[in-house]
């Protein structure tokens, strides 16, 4: 294994693989290019690969993400280096690659926040599909505290996962929001203890990988464009969409299996 993917470990069981950001001595950071770069990579390797359904993203260690690296900050190195241009540019081509990538991921994501989920870390958090927490997990939108704003779309992702008010309260002030307020608030949609937490993640991720690929892949292409576009323009791609569903023999196979009253059998086909 090369080191530019120990940063980002991937471990397949069955249709379902894991990626843990394994920088777990600096709170996995995910600001450097070699963590972008490894997550932007597996999100192709996903998306080109019928019999990954399912994927599940934790953090080593203690932390989810602790979002940029601060001594960097300070220091003003790596991405945050430079004159304004440069570093407009540095964002641009470096962390805010993973927002599009992971928005266009193919085959859903779950969060498992094994803890603190903080600046870009929350929005890592508020990339994936769905998420699950452990009790030992918080959340921050901690930009403002450091003097600076959600450079990595977080400012469009927070209100879509808790509301405007939420998210105007989480980026205004800083503040954590803890596991059971995540919960209450939606943010997360289980809570469980540390030992439970990727045993939680992976029933639920077995739950979506029974299911027919292609149909959870175009169901997750309609809820992404659902975020963007009218109702006419969506109803028209569901339209078209399912008309491909309807061919496929992963659907001759759910019938089949419906009226047998049996598990599917799906290949990908």
């Amino acid at each position: 294994m090369s080191a530019s993917q120990d940063v980002v470990l991937a471990e397949r069981d069955g249709h379902v693989v894991t990626w843990t950001i394994n920088l777990p001595e600096a709170r996995n950071p995910i600001s450097g290019d070699d963590v972008v770069e490894r997550l932007v990579g597996l999100v192709d390797e996903a998306n080109g690969d019928v019999e990954t359904r399912v994927v599940i993203l934790t953090g080593a260690g203690s932390a989810f993400s602790a979002g940029g690296n601060v001594k960097d900050m300070v220091d003003r190195t790596g991405m945050f280096a430079g004159a304004p241009h440069a570093l407009r540019d540095g964002y641009r081509r470096g962390i805010q690659r993973l927002p599009k990538a992971i928005f266009h991921c193919e085959v859903p994501i779950i969060a498992a926040v094994n803890g603190p989920a903080v600046g870009a870390g929350c929005d890592l958090a508020m990339m994936c599909d769905m998420r699950v927490a452990s009790t030992k997990a918080f959340f921050a939108e901690s930009f403002v505290k450091l003097g600076i704003i959600p450079g990595d779309g977080g400012a469009w992702l927070l209100p879509r996962a808790i509301g405007a008010a939420r998210a105007a309260e989480m980026a205004f002030t800083g503040d954590r929001v803890d596991a059971a307020t995540a919960l209450d608030w939606g943010m997360v949609s289980q809570v469980t203890s540390p030992e439970q937490l990727l045993e939680t993640a992976r029933a639920l991720a077995d739950r979506v990988a029974v299911n027919p690929p292609h149909a959870l892949r175009m169901t997750k292409k309609l809820l992404r464009e659902g975020q963007r576009v009218d109702l006419d323009t969506l109803l028209e791609l569901s339209a078209s969409l399912q008309a491909l569903s309807h061919h496929t023999e992963d659907h001759r196979e759910a019938l089949t299996a419906f009226m047998e009253r049996r598990p599917g059998n799906f290949t990908g086909n």
